[in-house]
This record gives C-alpha cells, sequence and structure tokens, in this order.
C-alpha cells in the first residue's frame, strides 16, 4: 500500500513538472509576442506622429490639394 502511494506521488509530481515546463514554455512565447507587439506600436506611434505634424498637413494642403489661404474678404466670421 506504501509502495502504491510513493508511485502515486512520483507520478504526480513527473505529472506536475511536466505541466510546469509546458506553461513556462508557452509563458516564454507569450512575453516575446508581447514585445513584438510593443515594438510595432511603437513604430505606429511615430508613423502617426509623422502623418499627423501640422507642418506636414500644411504642405500636402498646399502642394497636392491646391488650397491657399483666404484673402481679408473671402472671410466670413460667424458669431454665436
Amino acid at each position: 500500500m506504501l509502495v502504491a502511494a510513493t508511485m502515486a506521488s512520483a507520478i504526480a509530481v513527473v505529472h506536475a513538472r511536466h505541466e510546469h515546463r509546458l506553461q513556462f514554455i508557452e509563458l516564454t512565447r507569450l512575453e516575446r509576442e508581447r514585445d513584438e507587439l510593443d515594438i510595432e506600436f511603437g513604430r505606429l506611434q511615430l508613423e502617426q506622429a509623422t502623418w499627423a505634424d501640422t507642418a506636414r498637413i500644411e504642405e500636402v494642403a498646399r502642394n497636392r490639394l491646391k488650397m491657399v489661404t483666404p484673402e481679408g474678404d473671402a472671410l466670413i466670421v460667424v458669431r454665436p
């Protein structure tokens, strides 16, 4: 009876260590994926800041869209 309990305990320990290793491998993979996503997020933030730069927007408006600043009598002021 004691031998059977010892064997069952040993098998349970081996199983628990195996599960721990599998979960640790998964954790490592997820951490690596998180780090890659953090890097990509930083790149996207930088790209967004570049596209949203006021000077760049003004340049695109003037050059591509041929927009100009309105002259004095072309301005209409609307007051509440």
